[in-house]
C-alpha cells in the first residue's frame, strides 16, 4: 500500500488533486492511504513552496500544479 499526502491549505485545487489521486489509484487497482496535510509548517518541512504538493511514500513528486489523472497514474506507478 502506498502512502500518499496532498499538501495544501484545503483549497479547491488541493481537493481536485486528492480526487484525481483517488481516480488514478482506482484505475491502477492500487491501494493507497491518502492523507491531507494543511499545516504550513509541515508543508514547508517537505520543501514545498507552491501548493498543492504531492508526496508518495515520503518523496515529493510534484508541487504547484494539479496534474491530470493520466500523469498521476504514471507517478503512482513509479
Amino acid at each position: 500500500m502506498k502512502k500518499v499526502l496532498v499538501l495544501g491549505p484545503g483549497c479547491p485545487r488541493c481537493e481536485m488533486l486528492a480526487a484525481r489521486v483517488k481516480q488514478a489509484a482506482e484505475r491502477l487497482g492500487l491501494e493507497i492511504e491518502l492523507d491531507k496535510v494543511t499545516n504550513f509548517n509541515q508543508i514547508r518541512a517537505f520543501g514545498i513552496m507552491l501548493t498543492p504538493g504531492l508526496v508518495v511514500d515520503g518523496n515529493v513528486v510534484m508541487s504547484g500544479k494539479v496534474p491530470s489523472v493520466d500523469e498521476l497514474t504514471t507517478l503512482l506507478q513509479e
